[in-house]
Formats: structure tokens, sequence, C-alpha cells
């Protein structure tokens, strides 16, 4: 297992897996932050002691395997080029803050379901995906990782408030449930603006593709909870759900409601935004996961047929700035890319015929 193989492939091997409403719901993710008892965390910590943390799990979890997840390989970002970090960003295996503090590395499972970010905020940033709508099943598969590492790993906890953590905002489980969903009726009929504030009464937010800070490309959004303590994991992911499973049916019929009210007009825009895609030339970001959003939603609706739906998923990280670059082997300018961009589109629905 090598760097390599992260870094080529656009689409998780994951990713390529059924899970329960697909059509809607890209992935399930949970993530818990934990640190290690008596070591200052990384935002304070010397680069000599957080040196300690990243050479402790590098002897422990290097090579190591737990359960379906194989082969965990550590990668230190001081090894790596600003387009590698890029890379690992677009694919969800880092966070953009990862590369921003000394001695950070991460260890990556084979199939790219497990990363566990070392020295970001917390010494520890646990994430593990599954495809589609599965939050209780990844939430049951995070507690035994967990425990899997706790095994070697004093973590900071309190009786009281729990897990500690640098930042207040994750004292408590420590714990992030988010799920992906691509909502293009509810985008499409406006619903999603007034829904948004209602969701962020029940203590969740709604995020970008990249989560805090990003903006929604290809109506991807990212539904996450905020608060941490004086909840259970249990709790925090039952409230997830029920308001996942309101967005989900909200989408079904909003895309139900589309298909009856605008007929061949809606086929018209997807099948315009097909023939962009499979056309074009020159196409910036914005433009190119617009269409792309369309092209799924036709994809979903059985309007465009024999074309994979993991395309949405796939394209929306091959259009991205770190892959672009890598495919062509050196930087671009915004111009270039654009470019470039047009080409791997125009290549890979090639591969769909």
């Amino acid at each position: 297992m090598t760097l390599e193989h992260f870094i080529n492939e656009a689409i998780s091997p994951w990713m390529r897996e059924e899970g329960a409403d697909s059509d809607i719901v890209l992935s399930s993710r949970i993530r818990l932050a934990r640190n290690f008892a008596n070591v200052t965390y990384p935002v304070l910590g010397e680069e000599s002691e957080l040196k300690k943390v990243t050479d402790f799990m590098k002897q422990e979890y290097s090579k190591q395997s737990f359960h379906a997840y194989k082969n965990f390989q550590f990668i230190s970002m001081q090894d790596l080029s600003l387009i590698e970090k890029r890379i690992l960003v677009e694919k969800h295996l880092i966070s953009p803050n990862l590369e921003k503090f000394p001695q950070s590395a991460v260890l990556i499972s084979e199939d790219e379901r497990v990363s566990i970010m070392i020295n970001e905020e917390d010494h520890l940033r646990i994430q593990l995906y599954f495809p589609g709508y599965q939050l209780t099943e990844a939430l049951e598969e995070a507690f035994n990782l967990d425990d899997w590492i706790e095994e070697k790993v004093n973590y900071a906890f309190d009786e009281k408030c729990g897990y500690l953590t640098s930042c207040p905002t994750n004292v408590g489980t420590g714990m992030r449930a988010s799920v992906m969903m691509h909502l293009p009726a509810l985008a499409h009929t406006k619903q999603i603006n007034r829904m948004i504030p209602a969701i962020n009464q029940f203590g969740l937010v709604v995020r970008g593709i990249y989560g805090e800070g990003s903006e929604s490309l290809g109506n991807i959004y990212q539904i996450s909870n905020q608060i941490t303590l004086g909840k259970s994991e249990n709790d925090i992911v039952l409230d997830l759900e029920s308001v996942v499973k309101q967005l989900i049916e909200q989408e079904r019929l909003a895309r139900k409601y589309i298909t009856e009210k605008l007929g061949l007009t809606l086929e018209d825009r997807i099948f315009r935004s097909y023939g962009i895609l499979k056309n074009s030339r020159i196409i910036g970001s914005k433009e190119a996961s617009e269409c792309i959003s369309n092209v799924r939603l036709g994809i979903d609706l059985g309007i465009i047929k024999n074309i994979s739906k993991n395309i949405l998923n796939e394209l929306m990280i091959l259009m991205q700035p770190g892959f672009l670059q890598h495919y062509a082997n050196k930087k671009l300018t915004a111009r270039e890319r654009d470019i470039f961009r047009a080409s791997l589109i125009r290549e890979r629905l090639q591969l769909e015929k």
C-alpha cells in the first residue's frame, strides 16, 4: 500500500457500494475527537511533544488491520506536496486544517473507509464512512474502532464533562455525526432555503460539501450535529436521523412534483447538462457541479440510462483543483484548470459508452 493508492483514484472503494436511500444520501460519517491524557493539545503543544503522539500512532497502528479495515497506511503531512494534500482533502480523507499543525499525519485504511487524523485540533480525529444512509451502522462500527484504539491510548476524559477536546463545542461525546445529501429538487423549488433555519433549531447545522466554511456545490449538503455535550451518542444520531428522514421524504416529494410539473422542460435541462459535460472545451467548477447534479438527478429518475449513479461522487472529486493538477502533472492556472476539467469530464463520460 502506497500513497499513490489514495491519490490516483478519484472515488474511494467504499463509494462504489450500495447503501440505503443512496439516490439521495451519498454517505454517512461518524467522527470522534479524542486526546491523549497528560499531553498538551496540538493548538498549544510543542512540536517535540506532538512528535511523540505521531510516533506512537505510527508504531502501534501503521500496517495494522481492524475488522474489515485492512492495512492502515501512515502518511505524514510534511512528506506530501501541496497537490497531494489537496487531493486527500478533496477525497474527504483529511480536513483542510490538518496541514496547519506541526507533526500532523493520517492513518488511512486500504478501502479508505477509515481515516485517523493525528495532531489536528485534537490529537486524534477518527472518522468512519458508510455508503448511503447508514448512521446507526456507522456509529456501532465507530464505537468498536474507538475501543480498539483505546486499548493502547489513555484518553483525556472527565467523569462529569466526558471526552475533553481542544474546542469547547466538541466536549462531551466528542462526536460529529453527519450525512452527505444530494437535494437537487429541494434546491430547485427553493424549499431548502426555508428548511435550513428549521434544521438549525434542532441543534443541527447545514454545510457545504467540504464542511465548515464551504459552499454547497452540485446541490450537495452536509447535515451534522452541533451539540456534543449533555446528550449520548445514540441520542445525537437519533436526532439527526429524524431530520434526515424528513429531508429524504421531502426530496422525494419535490422530485415527483418537478417531474410532473416541468415534464419535458426538466428532461431538456437534464439532457442539456449532459450535453455540456460531454462536449464543452472549457468549464468552470460551478457550472460543472450544476451539470453533474442535473445528470445524477436524471439517472435517479430513470431519464438518463446506462450511466453509473457513482458519476456524481466521482466527477465532483475529479473536477477539483488538486486532482486536475495531479493528472496534468503540473500546476495549472484557473483557465488551464477549466480547460483540463472539461477534457477529463469528457474522457470519463466516454468510458460509460
